[in-house]
């Protein structure tokens, strides 16, 4: 006897079935993810990361990337993944940098696997009941592979709108701070 899928299927379109998209699929602890590689500007090593005070958790703080001030958001931590293992740096470890509409935010994620083509019609929708401990809010769907799942994030819900306001606030504060020649985060002490 078959059981009912917890997946609602809607019918695919011949369109749907041949329409590709390409993703970068990267990992946080057990988990595995993928965004759309249009919204990714480019995969960086982690570099050293300027505090910002009073920020909230999830906002390490900013880079300077080739003159432009980037804010760097612990995409562990925003997304509330919970790990058995302690989190630490390592070679791996990258940022993701992400055009979010009108700026661009930097995600430290653990490893980046690979860029891959999946067809829109191998991406399901959410599960009622996603097994991770991530917002559904965050996740456009899932693909399912042979041998592995990987979740879908939609990038630009993974901020609140005044979030991404006071992260533009912070980084034009920043990059008005750098060219009167003041590093941000110095004490003006």
């Amino acid at each position: 006897m078959r059981l009912p899928s917890l997946l609602t299927q809607a019918p695919r379109t011949q369109e749907e079935t041949t329409q590709t998209r390409q993703l970068v699929s990267f990992h946080i602890g057990e988990e595995e993810f993928g965004v759309d590689i249009l919204m990714v500007q480019e995969i960086i090593r982690l570099p050293v990361i300027t505090p910002i005070p009073n920020a909230p958790e999830s906002i390490l703080g900013m880079i300077n990337l080739r003159g432009k001030i980037i804010p760097i958001v612990d995409l562990r931590r925003r997304l509330r993944i919970r790990d058995n293992r302690p989190w630490e740096t390592d070679r791996r470890t990258r940022i993701l940098i992400v055009e979010m509409g009108t700026h661009v935010t930097g995600f430290i994620v653990d490893s980046v696997s690979e860029v891959m083509r999946v067809t829109v019609s191998e991406i399901e929708p959410t599960p009622h009941l996603v097994v991770s401990s991530i917002d559904a809010v965050y996740i456009q769907g899932v693909i399912k592979l042979s041998n592995r799942l990987i979740i879908l994030l939609d990038f630009r819900r993974i901020l609140k709108p005044q979030e991404e306001k006071e992260m533009e606030v912070m980084t034009r504060d920043a990059a008005a701070g750098e060219c009167a020649g003041r590093i941000p985060g110095q004490d003006m002490g």
